[in-house]
């Protein structure tokens, strides 16, 4: 029965997440550097991981000294994020949701790895909800509609303005 019920959460998790966003597909350790490194990454500033993972890239910016919340649906990768980040926890915050449904914090910088087809919806997001200016950056993805500020093989950063939404407005 035990077995049943570990084989539930860990399909379920991992399934879910698939669904919502995008499956786990770990960042290499060899491109936490210079991912870092092109988001211009400076000690105090705050990092937001949209599908944080195993909190490897949230303990890689904690050591550089960024603040960096981790948004996980999946609670298998949650529970594995608390420990790999434990040393940096004073640094680093995970929360376990839907980061869909969450209304983000003021960050620096928000990092993505979604998959193609939620890019759309993601700049949505962020152009409704960002509290002032962002740099958003893309792991393998582009962001249709935008033009990437800087970018590499496999990584585009963007500048996304203050209150984009709220600025059409009218008052």
């Amino acid at each position: 029965m035990l077995w049943y019920v570990l084989a539930i959460v860990l399909f379920g998790g991992f399934g879910v997440a698939a669904f919502i966003g995008a499956p786990y597909v770990p960042i290499l350790r060899r491109d936490y550097g210079p991912l870092l490194e092109l988001a211009q990454l400076k000690p105090g500033q705050t990092l937001i991981d949209l599908g944080s993972g195993d909190g490897r890239l949230l303990r890689e910016a904690a050591k550089r000294g960024v603040r960096a919340i981790g948004y996980e649906i999946n609670p298998v990768l949650y529970a594995i994020s608390l420990v790999v980040c434990w040393r940096y926890r004073g640094l680093v915050r995970i929360r376990l949701g839907d980061f869909w449904h969450a209304k983000l914090p003021a960050a620096d910088i928000i990092y993505v790895f979604l998959l193609d087809r939620y890019m759309s919806r993601l700049d949505r997001k962020l152009s409704n909800e960002l509290s002032h200016p962002t740099t958003v950056v893309s792991f393998v993805f582009e962001i249709p509609g935008r033009a990437a500020v800087r970018s590499s093989r496999n990584t585009f950063v963007y500048d996304y303005p203050y209150a984009e939404a709220v600025l059409q407005k009218p008052r």
